[in-house]
C-alpha cells in the first residue's frame, strides 16, 4: 500500500486549453494529460504545444502530473516523447505495452522520467510481473476499454469477464511494488454505477480509478480513502495489540477477531493513508482558494 494517494486520476485531453486550466481547481490525486486517444490526428502537433505551454505555467500543486503520449509504434509517439521530455510533468504514461522492452524503448527517448503503462492488452497481462519490474516503471493503468475490445468480450456490471485481466495487472504490480490504478468507467452520469465499480476496484486491491469526468472525482476520492470506522478499528487494533504485547502476549483480541503483527502492519498503513490524504486534500484546498 502506498502512502501517497493515488484515489483519483482524471483524464484530461491535451488540446483543450480550458479543460486543462479547470483541472487546476479539481481535486484530483493525479491528472493523466492526454496525447492519445481524447486528441484527433489533425490535433496531435497543436496538442503538444498546448499542453507544454499549460504545464510550463504551473498552477497544478500537489497533483501528479502524467502525460500519456501515443504508442511509438505510431507515427505520433516519437514525437510526443521528444516533446515530453521538455515538459514540466512528473511522468510518461506508455500505451500498448506488450513487455519490458516497450518501456526500454521509450526510456532512451525520455531517460529522466518514470514511466507508467496502459495495461490494455492480453500480451501485456501475461507479462504484468515483468513490465512493473523494469526499474523506469512506476505505475500501471489499467485500459479496460482495449481489454474488452481485444478479448471480443461483452462486459457486465461485475466485470467478471475481465476479471483475470485486473488481478493479473493487480498481482504484477504489487509484486513490484508499483501503484495500481483501476480503468474507467464510461457511464459517467451514473453514479451508483460508478460507486459499486469503485468499491469492486478499492477491494481487489487497486489503490484509485482512472476517470473521464470531473463529476466522477468525488466518488473515487470517498471510496478509495479509508473511512472513518476503518480508521477507527484501526487505532483500536493498535492499541490492543500493543497492550498484549506489554504483557507478554504475542496477539490481541477487538471486535471477536484476532489481531496479529500483520494485522497491525494493515492498521498502521491506514492511518498512514488517512494521514496522507489529508495533507494532499489540505493542500489542494489552500490551491483552490489560492487561485490555482
Amino acid at each position: 500500500m502506498h502512502a501517497r494517494p493515488f484515489r483519483s486520476a482524471l483524464y484530461i485531453p491535451g488540446s483543450r486549453p480550458r479543460a486543462l486550466d479547470k483541472a487546476r481547481t479539481l481535486p484530483v490525486d493525479a491528472i493523466l494529460f492526454d496525447l492519445e486517444d481524447a486528441v484527433t490526428p489533425a490535433e496531435k502537433a497543436t496538442a503538444r504545444e498546448t499542453l507544454g505551454h499549460e504545464l510550463g505555467a504551473g498552477g497544478y500543486g500537489d497533483r501528479v502530473r502524467i502525460v500519456r503520449i501515443n504508442a511509438l509504434s505510431t507515427e505520433w509517439g516519437a514525437r510526443d516523447a521528444a516533446a515530453v521530455a521538455e515538459m514540466a510533468c512528473d511522468a510518461v504514461l506508455l500505451p500498448k505495452v506488450n513487455g519490458p522492452g516497450d518501456v526500454q524503448a521509450l526510456t532512451k527517448l525520455v531517460p529522466h522520467l518514470p514511466v507508467w503503462a496502459m495495461m490494455e492488452t492480453p500480451g501485456c497481462v501475461f507479462e504484468a510481473r515483468a513490465i512493473a519490474a523494469h526499474p523506469a516503471v512506476q505505475g500501471f493503468v489499467v485500459g479496460t476499454n482495449d481489454l474488452a475490445k481485444d478479448l471480443n468480450a461483452r462486459v457486465g456490471a461485475g466485470r467478471g469477464e475481465l476479471m483475470a485481466a485486473l488481478q493479473m495487472c493487480l498481482l504484477g504490480a504489487r509484486a513490484a511494488g508499483i501503484v495500481a490504478i483501476d480503468g474507467v468507467y464510461n457511464a459517467f452520469k451514473d453514479e451508483a454505477g460508478l460507486q459499486s465499480e469503485c468499491r469492486q476496484g478499492r477491494d481487489l486491491g487497486f489503490d484509485g480509478k482512472s476517470l473521464i469526468h470531473p463529476a466522477q472525482v468525488a466518488v473515487a476520492n470517498e471510496i478509495f480513502a479509508p473511512s472513518e470506522e476503518e480508521i477507527a478499528l484501526a487505532e483500536r487494533q493498535i492499541a490492543a495489540y500493543e497492550e498484549a504485547e506489554a504483557a507478554g502476549q504475542g496477539v490481541a483480541v477487538v471486535d471477536g477477531k484476532i489481531v496479529e503483527n500483520l494485522h497491525v502492519a494493515t492498521a498502521r498503513a491506514t492511518l498512514a493513508r488517512a494521514a496522507a490524504i489529508r495533507e494532499l486534500d489540505a493542500g489542494a484546498d489552500a490551491t483552490v482558494s489560492a487561485g490555482g
